[in-house]
């Protein structure tokens, strides 16, 4: 009565001084009184909303309605249909190979939940047969507390030894004293009442140095329960092998420590890879491989690990006689090239995986004597007639081409790239034909000045020399800044040319004509006067003269309509 006077659940429970939580209970989920009913406009209102939403829980959350009464609405109604209900499928029993596999793997992980999830095997059914094999996982913390001593005992602080052994600092600090279990029990300072069951057997070996990780668990097999059986221990790796530095793509013994010391940090595996400028999947995969299963990750047993797990040296494929090694002789002796026969192979025998070799291990077949195969057989197979491998030399090794340094174009200063300073120039050689002739050709880059040098005998390093000298003479000393040319064997007498002329000689990059592009620019026009294929030797020097002044005397877009001929003359009279 109060409620329907007052319309308020919190109100009417302090008129009458009842508990707020109990008046709330009397009054239902939707506030309203126990055995009233609903109407049909609010069955109805539900039916619209479970239309929109398509939740029948949704929908009476958002009415206020009890959600068992909405699900018997719309059971009642067909809104929903109810759903069947599965009968238990059957557990299939195991077989003896499956428990058998399972003792192995739990002789060598230590943990019955890791040999479980590895085999994919349910953990109560395989607690249960460790239990019948007289077998008992030892607690997580009797392993911490072990970790935690051993590291103490070798010297490692208490803030490192429990970040290794992944127990709380509080822990370790208890286990030092002696005041707990391993499993968090308390017990006082005489610690023979450890109450530690009587069928775990539990044996670690003991380390080398302090930097070993501490060997796995020895779990007894169900065959032998009164006596241990050791875990499988891998094989041991020569401190030559843990020591070699094979190339940076691969981790180090430092990038491990690193590792460990990151991850003990709390530091994420992007984070991590970052750090040591690697890729995040690199982190991941090197502690999912490398860890310890009980210890974590370890960064001297991981380095253990590595290496002894990289690839061995394996014969050839070509080593071996067989039917690949003879199709690669015969073609061989056909003067086909290796790349030809390994792409063959493919095509003649798609479906055999066994007649596949690739154009490198031929060669290696061929030059190398180790590698085994092909080298005394058929010494002159390869088209060059080489018998060893031509050395490539890397670009920053190669000798100089010229005997004087060059000064290469990134060198040129900032006033001569962008063009506002006149007096640097562009020279390039056009030659006649069969490259009996040339013209040396020279281009000022600020005004676009063209001038042709006459060379009548020949283009040797020699005659352009002392044609670009007398040249460059007939220019006042403010014209003459910079020389930019390409590497062409023509200007192999550049640093003479630059002490006579007192200018700069810059040299572009092999195979970048753009970066003297007004020259080049400037050889396209001059291929109208001077066609390709050509003796050049017929033009004097006055035809050469007279072409010169026509392309000055030519008004350039990039000169506002000027011709260089006016931009030049504009730079004298200034001067």
């Amino acid at each position: 009565m109060a409620l329907e006077r007052l319309g308020s659940i919190s109100l009417a429970a302090r008129d009458l001084g009842f508990n707020l939580s109990t008046c709330r209970a009397w009054a239902g989920p939707s506030g309203r009184q126990p055995g009233q009913k609903y109407t049909q406009a609010e069955k109805d209102k539900f039916y619209v909303l479970l239309d929109r939403v398509g939740s029948v829980s949704l929908a009476a959350k958002a009415l206020g309605i009890n959600v068992q009464t909405c699900f018997h609405w719309a059971y009642k109604a067909g809104a929903v249909t109810r759903k069947s209900r599965k009968k238990p499928v059957a557990k299939q029993s195991a077989t003896q190979e499956q428990k058998d596999e399972f003792f192995a793997v739990l002789a060598r992980v230590g943990s019955v939940s890791v040999a479980a999830r590895e085999l994919g095997l349910e953990r109560s059914r395989c607690v249960s047969w460790t239990r019948h094999a007289g077998i008992e996982s030892i607690h997580p913390g009797v392993r911490k507390r072990a970790e935690f001593l051993r590291l103490r005992e070798a010297g490692v602080s208490r803030k490192e030894a429990v970040a290794a052994a992944g127990a709380s600092r509080k822990s370790g600090y208890l286990w030092e004293n002696e005041r707990v279990q391993a499993d968090g029990r308390a017990v006082g300072s005489d610690t023979s009442d450890l109450a530690y069951k009587q069928e775990v057997t539990t044996t670690f070996a003991e380390p080398s140095a302090p930097d070993t990780a501490p060997a796995t668990p020895v779990i007894p097999a169900p065959s032998a329960a009164p006596e241990a059986v050791a875990a499988p221990e891998s094989a041991p790796v020569a401190m030559e092998a843990l020591e070699r530095s094979i190339s940076a793509r691969y981790l180090s013994q430092p990038d491990r420590v690193r590792i460990a010391d990151l991850l003990a940090r709390g530091d994420s595996m992007r984070a991590i890879a970052r750090a040591l400028g690697r890729s995040a999947g690199s982190i991941s995969r090197e502690i999912n491989r490398n860890s310890h299963p009980m210890l974590g990750y370890q960064p001297y047993g991981a380095h253990r690990t590595a290496t002894g797990a990289r690839a061995r040296p394996k014969d050839s494929k070509l080593a071996a006689d067989g039917e690949l090694r003879d199709y690669v002789k015969t073609k061989l002796l056909t003067r086909w090239s290796p790349e030809q026969i390994s792409n063959l192979l493919i095509k003649e025998f798609p479906e055999d995986e066994q007649m596949r070799v690739s154009h490198e291990t031929i060669y290696q077949a061929l030059y190398l004597q180790a590698r085994g195969g092909l080298k005394r057989e058929v010494k002159e197979a390869l088209r060059t007639g080489r018998t060893r491998r031509k050395k490539r030399k890397n670009p920053e090794e190669r000798t100089s081409r010229f005997r004087d340094p060059m000064i290469n174009i990134s060198e040129r200063p900032p006033e001569v790239e962008d063009r506002a300073i006149p007096g640097h120039w562009e020279g390039d050689l056009i030659t006649g034909a069969h490259n009996q002739s040339a013209i040396a050709t020279l281009v000022e880059r600020t005004t676009r000045y063209v001038m042709l040098v006459h060379l009548p005998v020949d283009h040797t390093a020699e005659s352009v020399r002392d044609g670009l000298i007398k040249t460059m003479a007939t220019l006042p000393s403010h014209l003459r800044g910079s020389l930019t040319w390409d590497q062409g064997v023509e200007m192999a007498k550049h640093k003479a040319f630059g002490v006579a002329t007192d200018m700069d000689v810059y040299f572009c990059d092999p195979g970048s004509p753009w970066q003297r592009g007004s020259n080049e620019n400037t050889n396209g026009l001059l291929r109208q006067y001077f066609p390709k294929g050509t003796n050049l030797n017929a033009y004097g020097p006055e035809d050469l003269e007279h072409v010169a002044q026509e392309l000055n005397a030519r008004p350039r877009k990039t000169l506002d309509w000027d011709t260089p001929a006016e931009r030049l003359r504009g730079l004298l009279i200034t001067s």
